[in-house]
């Protein structure tokens, strides 16, 4: 373990623990032939909590750091070119870009175990805007080794004590890594929207053919209901017609009856006055 490794293991250490993993660190340095690194580990300041935290932000939420930082240089860009409608744009993406880190900076100062008070949360919500506004305050917030909470003044950054900060330059590889980000999710942003997009069109295009296809299933129902009333119609016709010829043929057999009735009258009256007759004639026979 070297010295960069060792500083970086003191300052990703719980705040509680600080002191006695420095001093653990600095033995083993100088016990493996490092003395001068054992001494500059010694000589480390224990972090304020809002540098702790800032701190783990750095380690936790790299890439999100580095977006903000990437912003930064947007503001410096769009202030040299005197652009302020780019300024009045880029605004309302920092305070989210903050609002979101310090969010998730409680988050993670909870989950280990520290509480963020209100005075802890300004001064790290202080440090945040530090790292945007100035490029060298961002890249010591990226390094991770704070020992104090930072704040951009007139004149430049200064420390918790009012102290002005020694802090070193942001490196281009690391703005062009976050600016290249950045893009990428910009056009995975439009994709997935362009995705919801198509998406949407396509049900859209479903919704209407299923409306298409309900239409033409009601059009055939409706067409075979007529049909089915039209052939019911037809058949209430052809059974009137059946009804008339037989009320028709009933009256005619109704009229016959009573004709045949009046006739077997007449016919049984004359049959009476024939055996009548037959009778008288037998009886003037017999006297003769």
């Amino acid at each position: 373990m070297d010295f960069e490794e060792a500083a970086d293991a003191v300052y990703a250490a719980p705040a509680a623990d600080f002191i006695a993993t420095r001093n653990e660190l600095a033995k083993q340095l100088k016990a493996a032939g490092d003395p001068l690194g054992s001494t500059r580990l010694k000589a480390l300041r224990k972090p304020t909590v809002a540098a702790w935290i800032a701190n783990l932000v750095a380690r936790t939420l790299p890439d999100e750091l580095d977006d903000l930082l990437a912003l930064g240089d947007e503001f410096r860009e769009a202030t040299a070119d005197l652009d302020g409608e780019r300024l009045r744009e880029l605004t309302p993406r920092r305070h989210q870009l903050l609002d979101q880190l310090a969010k998730e900076a409680a988050r993670l100062a909870g989950d280990a175990g520290q509480k963020l008070s209100p005075d802890v949360g300004q001064k790290l919500r202080e440090t945040l805007d530090a790292a945007l506004v100035d490029p060298a305050a961002g890249d010591a917030v990226r390094e991770g080794r704070l020992s104090s909470a930072l704040r951009h003044v007139g004149f430049g950054v200064v420390d918790e004590n009012g102290e002005p900060s020694n802090v070193t330059p942001l490196t281009d590889d690391r703005r062009q890594a976050a600016q290249d980000r950045r893009a990428a999710r910009q056009a995975e942003e439009a994709a997935e929207e362009q995705g919801a997009t198509e998406q949407e069109e396509r049900e859209q295009q479903e919704r209407e053919e299923r409306e298409q296809a309900a239409k033409a299933e009601a059009k055939r129902a409706f067409e075979d209901a007529v049909a089915a009333a039209q052939d019911a119609e037809a058949k209430v016709e052809e059974l009137d017609k059946q009804l008339d010829d037989a009320r028709d043929a009933l009256s005619e057999a109704q009229a016959l009856v009573h004709q045949l009735g009046t006739d077997l009258d007449e016919a049984r009256r004359t049959a009476r006055e024939a055996q009548k007759h037959s009778r008288e004639a037998r009886k003037h026979y017999n006297r003769l």
